[in-house]
């Protein structure tokens, strides 16, 4: 793997020509980072991190259920993601696709699996792109200035459902 940047407490590695993973521990159980991440009201509170506000947030939480995130960034422009649920392990694993409306048909499938040892929780997201293009697109957008105080915000909120 080679190593893209590693920063506070996300590792964003590049394993393939075609793949980003996103590795981070969140000293908080795994059904308090999963409800985190899965509950609309909750994901409002950490999805923009410091890059902006959320306007929305859908999640249809099923197989073939969809999912749809919409923020108005600092600069004031809207930025949406959306996608459908193909695989659901409550607790353990989500797959879906991922889509940032921004370009549309570069479609990806994000593969996150939540693991716990002794309280603390490993979160892994393995996004599959159908190119290299659309990887390094992924990238090169700044996604990990906003990635890493979103994640830093997760674990916030799964700690506060203490």
């Amino acid at each position: 793997m080679t190593a893209v940047t590693t920063s506070n407490a996300a590792v964003v590695t590049l394993p393939s020509d075609t793949q980003v993973q996103i590795t981070r521990v969140f000293d908080a159980p795994r059904d308090l980072v999963y409800r985190a991440w899965t509950t609309p009201e909750l994901v409002r509170l950490w999805w923009a991190g410091d890059q902006g506000e959320v306007k929305s947030v859908e999640i249809d939480l099923r197989v073939g259920g969809s999912w749809r995130y919409v923020m108005i960034t600092n600069a004031g422009f809207e930025v949406a993601f959306h996608g459908q649920y193909l695989e659901l392990v409550p607790g353990e694993r989500i797959v879906s696709t991922d889509e940032f409306e921004g370009m549309p048909g570069a479609t990806a499938v994000s593969t996150m699996t939540l693991a716990e040892l002794d309280g603390r929780t490993t979160l892994t997201i393995l996004v599959q792109h159908t190119s290299r293009e659309n990887r390094d697109a992924q990238v090169s957008s700044g996604m990990e200035t906003g990635l890493q105080t979103s994640l830093a915000k997760l674990e916030q909120v799964a700690n506060s459902l203490r």
